[in-house]
């Protein structure tokens, strides 16, 4: 095939886009991407894609639109919008027309990229280092002294042979000339690579012939390199350093790149209080005890990392991570005090920086910037206020558009200008490019930022082949903003030939065994969130099977008017309260009190009441929440499961008259909780995290179980009651066929105690789950390995358990006591079993999620999440 950047235009071609471009401006006031220079056709390498776009038709386009959405959804890829009432948490934005860059185009951005990069290090090394800008007069000193980005603590900490700058950004823009220009750097936590890496992914799918057939480069390439630039930071170590990712947390606004890099690149996620300091070294909190970590990619600004010496209030960091990184024990990806770069009162200072530390002019020109710091630039910004584009220079408050602002509030601005001239700079506003953009089956121009990439690799820089491009979401809008429901699109940078793929993982000498011996390290908070999940999914599925049973009950009392039914369903009300940890005491005097609240209300009350988060809808959006806070260890099918069960909430939640429905989406949501169970049954390696999950989820059931036959058996009823309930017993436990098989068709409290108390082989019983845990505990790490062949006090009380279980005879449990008309010994037991579960759990508590505490300054508190954004 012929190079697409190189061939001339296809006069075959040019009739049909004329055609499906018709309602496409030309003659556009700013550049256009698609069209070439004289804007009087499209651009060859913009030919094979469009081509391909315009042969499948409106509908066709629609409907890959409404599979980028799909995916995007199912593989629960999220960006937060802070502002938006509806709810932080949405799904990505995919335009499915990609913006397409020829390859000689590329390598004159590239180059600049990387030259900027360079640049940028060297500044970073100076700042904290000699600073030879300030003695040279290369930049006044009140850029670096007057704002909170230069952080004095890190003075002096830099790396030794290797770069300052190991991860960076450029936000870019192409003018009316056609020429690439830089808006903003990104170099403390750049973010959206993992977006730009999952759009390809969706694209490669939608696309997938004209992907081909355009002949784009990969993107795997580049990671591979990040993981190679990492490797390398730790000379000691650089054939298996121990790297994590630190993340703000789920509620930051790109929590889900901080999972899908950490899935993708093979790296623990950590939050701050995963990690501590100890003798100056830096430690991860595993099941099995503190890990040297030895470099830290951080995604969590530069103040909130430490708060020993940088903000005392943040929640976010590692107290001691700074002296950590000054004694050379850890190595932090980006340094902190990185987000100085990031100041735009810089970027007026950087072509004569060029020029006099690189010896060259600088390739890719910043936006037109005039730091309000000097008169001459202060009174020209005051001047064109209303032009201008006003910044901070630490990016403390959002940018001020003059344009949008009123006489009044023009004048408030020159105040607080004049004020403290040296914090701001007035910005050209770029009038950005337009790409083609779907828009309601059209295809219509749309202003476009391309995020590049670049990672440190062998003494210089790697720039990623493409990028995260923005789009604006209307035609007249001039600020392009994930954050203001922007869209965004793939990157294809063309090729002279044919790409071949290219994998993430390097060929390796390493023997087996030591890959073998290297597995993946599991975090204290990632354990606990797994042995929740594992509790709040059993505990949904509980509470499911009860409110099926409740509700067939309930046609029974509508039906036939008994009262043996009713007492059968005030029973079962009353056990959803004790499985739900509800108030029993009043849910029990609601629940024996046929006059008062109806039993409908009391089911939709203990199922769809969404602010209570001990009901149904309440424990599902606790197990959707604790699923999202691990995110990194699902695959894509086990999280489209957990999708589904969120939209099936949703769905519900959005319900007018859900009563009349309820019983089809309680079968929706047990088939997707069954699905779950089996997903990471057979996907999940079987290793500390979902043994913890398992651990949850049997200790979970047998709590139920127990509660569930304390409730309805301990105190005796007539008969038929009795008869009834245990019928309810086997139906709501799913032991019908199995008791029927074993029983033939004798239903008796000894047969339904002898399969659902004490039959080890019934995965349902109350002894099959003891048995579970046993065996489950003994795969659980020991902190203390001079202990290890000794039994756990966990798993000493669920030997007494099995014992007390196994010895357990049914006639004895079934019996009577007369003095307190109970049957005391089924009491007895129970109790037992519910005091011990419960203190099995209290005791992996202590011992695998909170068995080191870091120590916090006494200091408000401030929950913020991090500015980390994809959008600036």
């Amino acid at each position: 095939m012929a190079s697409t950047t190189e061939q001339e235009a296809d006069p075959a071609a040019t009739p049909f886009l004329n055609a499906f471009l018709a309602d496409y401006p030309q003659g556009l006031a700013g550049y256009d991407e698609m069209w070439d220079a004289e804007k009087k056709q499209v651009d060859p390498h913009w030919q094979h894609l469009m081509q391909g776009i315009g042969a499948l038709g409106d509908k066709e386009l629609e409907r890959r639109r409404t599979d980028a959405r799909r995916l995007l959804r199912e593989n629960g890829v999220t960006y937060h919008i802070y502002s938006d009432p509806v709810g932080q948490k949405r799904t990505w934005q995919l335009d499915p027309v990609p913006l397409v860059i020829s390859g000689d185009d590329w390598t004159a951005i590239s180059n600049g990229l990387r030259q900027r990069a360079r640049l940028l290090d060297l500044i970073l090394r100076d700042i904290y280092g000699p600073r030879r800008l300030i003695r040279e007069g290369l930049i006044p000193p009140e850029i670096l002294y007057s704002q909170r980005q230069f952080l004095r603590p890190c003075d002096g900490i830099l790396h030794k042979d290797m770069p300052q700058l190991m991860l960076y950004a450029a936000d870019l823009a192409r003018g009316p000339d056609g020429r690439m220009w830089v808006l903003g750097d990104r170099t403390q936590a750049p973010s959206g690579s993992g977006y730009a890496l999952e759009s390809r992914m969706v694209m490669t799918r939608l696309m997938a012939e004209e992907f081909r057939q355009s002949q784009v480069h990969r993107l795997s390439i580049f990671f591979r390199r990040v993981r190679s630039m990492l490797a390398q930071l730790m000379v000691d170590r650089k054939d298996d350093p121990r790297v994590v990712i630190l993340t703000p947390g789920p509620h930051n606004e790109t929590y889900f790149e901080h999972a899908y890099l950490a899935s993708y690149l093979g790296y623990s996620l950590v939050q701050g209080d995963d990690l501590t300091v100890r003798g100056g070294k830096v430690f991860m909190k595993a099941l099995d005890g503190l890990k040297q970590v030895d470099i830290i990619v951080r995604r969590v600004d530069d103040t909130y990392c430490d708060p020993l010496e940088l903000r005392e209030d943040s929640h976010l960091g590692v107290p001691g991570l700074l002296q950590a990184a000054r004694l050379g024990n850890v190595v932090i990806a980006n340094p902190l005090g990185s987000s100085i770069l990031e100041s735009p009162a810089l970027l007026p200072f950087l072509p004569n920086i060029a020029r006099q530390w690189l010896g060259e002019e600088i390739l890719l020109p910043s936006a037109a910037t005039w730091w309000c710091g000097q008169k001459k630039e202060r009174d020209y910004v005051l001047a064109n206020l209303n032009k201008l584009v006003i910044k901070p220079i630490d990016r403390s408050s959002p940018s001020i558009f003059g344009s949008s602002l009123t006489t009044q509030q023009l004048e408030a601005l020159k105040d607080r200008i004049k004020a403290r001239p040296f914090d701001f700079v007035g910005q050209q506003i770029l009038t950005c490019s337009t790409a083609p953009s779907l828009r309601a089956g059209k295809i219509v121009p749309r202003r476009v930022l391309l995020r590049s990439f670049l990672t440190a690799h062998e003494g210089d820089y790697d720039v990623m082949p493409g990028g995260l491009t923005r789009v604006a979401q209307d035609e007249d809008s001039l600020f392009v903003s994930n954050q203001a429901g922007g869209l965004s699109k793939d990157t294809w940078i063309i090729a002279s030939e044919p790409v071949h793929q290219s994998s993430l993982w390097p060929t390796t000498t390493t023997q087996v065994e030591t890959l073998l011996r290297s597995g993946g390290v599991l975090a204290s908070r990632s354990g606990e969130n797994l042995f929740w999940l594992g509790r709040y999914a059993e505990r949904a599925e509980g509470l499911l099977r009860l409110a099926r049973t409740a509700l067939t009950k309930l046609a029974d009392v509508d039906d036939y008017r008994d009262e043996s039914d009713r007492i059968v369903l005030d029973r079962l009300l009353l056990t959803m309260t004790q499985i739900s940890y509800a108030n029993p005491v009043a849910a029990a005097d609601k629940a024996r009190d046929s006059k008062g609240v109806s039993p409908r209300r009391q089911i939709m009350e203990m199922v769809l009441n969404q602010e209570q988060r001990s009901s149904l809808m309440g424990t599902l959006q606790s197990m959707v929440q604790t699923a999202y806070s691990v995110r990194d260890l699902w695959s894509v099918d086990t999280w489209r499961i957990i999708d589904d069960i969120e939209e099936i909430l949703q769905k519900v939640s959005s319900k007018r008259s859900p009563f009349a429905i309820m019983r089809s989406d309680l079968d929706s949501l047990m088939d997707a909780l069954m699905a779950f169970h089996a997903q990471t049954a057979e996907s999940m390696p079987h290793e500390d995290g979902w043994v913890l999950m398992n651990t949850g989820r049997r200790l979970e059931r047998g709590l139920q179980l127990s509660k569930f036959l304390q409730t309805n058996f301990v105190e005796p009823v007539d008969e038929v009651v009795e008869h009834l309930l245990l019928e309810a017993t086997l139906f709501n436990h799913e032991s019908m066929i199995a008791h029927r098989r074993r029983y033939r068709y004798v239903q008796h409290m000894f047969t339904v105690f002898d399969l659902m108390v004490l039959d080890i082989r019934h995965p349902r019983s109350l002894a099959y789950q003891i048995d579970r845990l046993q065996d489950l505990l003994k795969e659980l790490p020991q902190p203390d390995k001079a202990l290890a062949h000794q039994l756990s006090r966990e798993q000493r009380l669920m030997l007494q358990t099995e014992t007390d279980v196994r010895l357990a005879e049914v006639e004895k449990l079934a019996v009577i006591n007369k003095e307190t008309n109970t049957r005391k010994n089924l009491a007895r037991l129970l109790g037992h079993v519910d005091q011990r579960l419960e203190k099995v759990s209290e005791l992996l508590h202590r011992k695998y999620f909170t068995h080191t505490i870091g120590a916090r300054q006494l200091a408000p508190t401030n929950l913020e999440t991090n500015t980390d954004e994809v959008v600036p």
